[in-house]
């Protein structure tokens, strides 16, 4: 099975009720290659990295046999960054600050290798970038998507058109609110 993972590369900060930590390696797309690259092959991820990106964070994707062809880097810039903090629970987010930085110019162009992948996860980026990819991929067996407050607040139309588009969305129930307008999720 091909992975085609599409989403943010990112640096993260996070504060929980248990510590804080400033510019780690976050993104969606940072996250979901990782974690797919311990149970298949290959994974291609695409996305964009600014001029402070480090190597040992290439060097990371590299060690798990990520394919980077479509990774590219921006050096007018700096890396997309989002901080945020949680409650106790861990179920809730405020989200604290958002630059997206050299991400306000990605977009993603797939290699032709990464179009005929079988299965397309969309991390959590701006839903226009979401059905770009959509527009290039061949014939993927599932599509999944994620989401969030930051897309649904201000892209709401083309959040829809993109959902319609695919086979599983992934929220929290916040986002879940928030997205349907209603309070009960049952």
């Amino acid at each position: 099975m091909s992975l085609l993972v599409v989403g943010s590369v990112a640096y993260d900060g996070t504060e929980t009720p248990f510590g804080k930590r400033y510019r780690v390696p976050g993104g969606s797309a940072t996250f979901l290659s990782l974690s797919a690259s311990f149970f298949t092959n290959p994974v291609h991820l695409i996305g964009i990295v600014g001029k402070d990106y480090a190597a040992e964070d290439i060097q990371r994707f590299e060690k798990r046999g990520i394919d980077l062809e479509g990774l590219q880097r921006d050096d007018s810039g700096d890396t997309f960054y989002y901080a945020s903090k949680y409650s106790y629970d861990l179920n809730h987010r405020e989200s604290l600050q958002t630059d997206l930085n050299v991400f306000e110019r990605f977009d993603p162009v797939l290699t032709d290798v990464a179009k005929k992948a079988n299965v397309v996860a969309l991390g959590n980026i701006e839903p226009r970038l979401q059905l770009r990819v959509l527009d290039q991929v061949e014939k993927p067996k599932f599509v999944a998507m994620d989401t969030m407050n930051f897309w649904i607040e201000g892209w709401n139309e083309q959040l829809k058109e993109t959902i319609a588009r695919v086979d599983m969305l992934v929220v929290n129930d916040s986002e879940a609110r928030e997205l349907t307008g209603e309070h009960s999720l049952l």
